[in-house]
């Protein structure tokens, strides 16, 4: 399969392998009588390390453990998901080895309980997949695989979680027969069940890539990049 995500992918593999996670304090009500604070958490190695945090937006526990995703590094080279303590001590939870477990997670991850819930770009049944992954033991559990058809393809966002512990998110393509690219869908994903809630046919917009917001009353909110009456893009209100 050769997906318009895959050109991404290797602009991410040309970029430099140093990267950092970094702490900022707060600013105070007048930042420029106040001297401002930096430090570094922790340096990745690349390899099997993990490489490449450029997207997803961290997480943190109780305890002000870090939690996040990187597309790239990990034992097999398909990403990652880690954990940094407030120490600046890192572990990596799980390494995705691009099999039916997925690869390339690029968006942040979703915490309830003790389960990270978030999404793999490819792999799976080669579309991507929606994942959970045990804080405490690292064990992934594959609660969605895409097909690439009317369900969707590439989900490149973090998820939205309600208080029902329904999932919510964006697949990039798809949402069209087989075989074909798409414009993308808004899904919900319940025990494993995934059900489309919108399919996008670029008049109405075209290529979610923005994670999602969710109001008291459900309601979900997005972008998407191309389409709409002009083809610069819209926002948009889903009401499942």
């Amino acid at each position: 399969m050769t997906t318009t995500w895959q050109t991404s992918n290797a602009r991410l593999r040309a970029l430099s392998m140093a990267f950092t996670i970094v702490l900022l304090p707060a600013l105070a009500a007048a930042p420029s009588a106040q001297a401002q604070t930096y430090r570094v958490l922790y340096n990745f190695a690349g390899g099997s390390d993990a490489s490449g945090p450029f997207f997803g937006a961290l997480v943190q526990d109780k305890a002000g453990n870090l939690y996040g995703t990187t597309p790239l590094g990990g034992a097999s080279g398909n990403g990652a998901v880690f954990k940094v303590t407030k120490s600046g001590t890192e572990t990596v939870l799980y390494s995705f080895t691009g099999g039916a477990d997925g690869a390339f997670p690029t968006a942040g991850l979703v915490l309830s309980g003790n389960t990270l819930y978030g999404t793999a770009v490819i792999g799976g049944s080669g579309y991507g997949v929606v994942f959970g992954v045990n804080t405490e033991t690292g064990a992934e559990t594959v609660l969605y695989a895409f097909t690439g058809g009317a369900d969707g393809a590439n989900p490149e966002t973090s998820l939205v979680r309600d208080k029902k512990g329904k999932l919510y998110g964006t697949a990039t393509y798809g949402g069209s027969a087989p075989g074909t690219s798409g414009y993308g869908v808004v899904f919900e994903l319940v025990k494993g069940k995934e059900t489309v809630l919108h399919t996008f046919a670029y008049s109405d917009g075209a290529y979610p890539e923005c994670g999602l917001l969710q109001d008291s009353k459900g309601n979900l909110y997005g972008t998407a990049g191309a389409g709409g009456s002009t083809g610069n893009g819209v926002v948009w209100e889903v009401t499942p």
